[in-house]
């Protein structure tokens, strides 16, 4: 038994509870991110007058927490949940205050890389802290408790994002991280102090570590940079794909080579882990890809303002916390558990490719679509996080976690890139007046048509990943978790 255990033999419910809710704060600050940012990205455009390097304030920050994403796991298995996780909050308040002082487009790109080195840990490790601590089937009965942090920022985000750009300034979006990051790290700092130990001794692959982030980079550059900055076929995004190919290459190549690599063969090679990861890839991808653009449609093509503008992202924002809530209560009581968000994901690949001609379309009936959409999407985010945890070893937790939010916000920075060459290249915004907004053209809504078919393309493909996915039981407890951290949970009946 480590350390951790000796202090008590058992956590029961209250202790549980108690270091979950020193967790949604933290979590709140990484969730709050995602929906307050992009409403309020088109006034931040024409502020720094800057429409055209728009998408890369979304894009540096997914790019940063997709590198280090699983460094967080990987630490986090060898120096303990609790001080990683304090490192990741401090990253994440110190790149807020850089990003609300940022004078230029080019400062605040820089600044969200740094927020996003913060906010790459924050919901990978509290998923694996709560992992630790709960088993697969007992984790929804804390459900309730982890949706209300995404249900919060799915309906304050948007609208607190367009309030605060269009009557008090953009920047505040940043500072207002500054008092709940100084806060989730006084109550992370305490509540983990209860968490048991169960880590081993790990050695860090850094050539490895350092392989994954190049790669990413490249890729991520290159398809931001198409058909916007370089064309396509120029020697730059060539080079850019090239150099991708030859670092992935070299990744694998390392993960073979070494007994303890920065992804262990074994989390590779897992069908669940595989097949689950791309299923939430794609799903996550696509939602953040529509949160980030949609505000471009509501306000160039339903023309409507930045605060009407909040309120409209709320039912796409809010679908998703459902839809994930309710597959994930659901997952307790069916052993079927993965017939729900393929239904899901039926009725969402019709909506996406309803909403190809939206601009006809009534607002009442796009924000129906774009609810449905997003429920069957969110279906899909609990089903894989619990199946992938159910299916590797415990000692494997924080690496197989943090590898799939790794490759989640490779997905999503992914989506984001191609939407943005999409939105920008094709309706010809980049070279846009930024002091005269985002104006409807016949080519703007081209643009969107193309975008929601190449999400219906995404959710199709995302469907074929879930179905392919092993429905393992999943564990009333853990013995593993039994013999290191004497945490004892009474097991539900089927």
């Amino acid at each position: 038994m480590n350390s951790g255990s000796s202090e008590a033999a058992s956590l029961d419910h209250r202790e549980i509870l108690s270091i979950i809710l020193g967790l949604l704060l933290a979590m709140l600050l990484a969730a709050l991110d995602q929906t307050i940012v992009a409403t309020a990205m088109p006034t931040i455009g024409q502020d720094l007058r800057d429409i055209e390097h728009l998408p890369w304030i979304v894009t540096a920050y997914l790019l940063a927490s997709t590198a280090v994403t699983p460094l967080y796991g990987k630490l986090s298995d060898i120096h303990g949940r609790r001080s990683i996780l304090l490192v990741a909050i401090s990253t994440f308040i110190a790149g807020s205050v850089a990003c609300a002082l940022a004078p230029s487009m080019f400062f605040l790109i820089c600044a969200r890389g740094l927020q996003g080195i913060g906010g790459g840990g924050l919901i990978s490790l509290a998923q694996t802290i709560i992992a630790d601590i709960v088993s697969p089937r007992e984790r929804a009965r804390y459900q309730v408790y982890i949706a209300s942090v995404f249900v919060t920022s799915s309906l304050a985000g948007p609208v607190l994002g367009g309030f605060l750009a269009e009557h008090v300034h953009w920047s505040a979006i940043f500072w207002i991280n500054v008092p709940l990051g100084l806060g989730a790290f006084a109550m992370t700092y305490s509540k983990l102090k209860r968490l048991p130990r169960h880590e081993r001794r790990h050695r860090l692959d850094l050539i490895g570590a350092a392989c994954l982030v190049l790669a990413s980079t490249s890729l991520l550059l290159a398809l931001s940079w198409a058909g916007l900055r370089y064309p396509w076929l120029s020697f730059e995004i060539i080079g850019l794909i090239a150099l991708s190919v030859v670092f992935w290459t070299a990744f694998f190549v390392r993960t073979h080579a070494i007994s303890e690599p920065l992804i262990p063969i074994t989390v590779l090679r897992n069908q669940v882990v595989r097949t689950g990861t791309l299923s939430a890839s794609l799903a996550m991808g696509i939602f953040i890809g529509l949160s980030i653009f949609m505000p471009i449609f509501f306000q160039g093509i339903s023309r409507l303002s930045v605060s009407a503008t909040g309120l409209a992202l709320i039912p796409l924002m809010l679908g998703t916390v459902a839809g994930a809530t309710i597959s994930g209560r659901s997952m307790a009581r069916f052993s079927h558990y993965k017939r729900l968000p393929l239904i899901g994901l039926v009725l969402s690949l019709i909506a996406t490719a309803a909403m190809a001609f939206a601009e006809r379309y009534p607002l009442s009936l796009i924000e129906t679509l774009l609810a449905t959409i997003s429920v069957g999407l969110g279906t899909v985010l609990p089903v894989t996080t619990v199946a992938i945890q159910n299916a590797v070893d415990l000692h494997e937790l924080g690496t197989a976690t943090a590898s799939m939010n790794f490759f989640r916000q490779l997905g999503s920075a992914f989506v984001v890139a191609v939407f943005g060459t999409i939105v920008l290249n094709g309706a010809g915004i980049s070279g846009a007046d930024p002091a005269h907004g985002i104006a409807e053209t016949p080519e703007l809504i081209s643009a969107f048509r193309t975008v929601f078919l190449t999400a219906a393309g995404g959710v199709l493909m995302c469907m074929l990943f879930l179905l392919r996915m092993e429905e393992r039981p999943l564990l009333a407890r853990r013995p593993d978790v039994l013999a290191e951290t004497g945490v004892e949970l009474t097991p539900q009946e089927d």
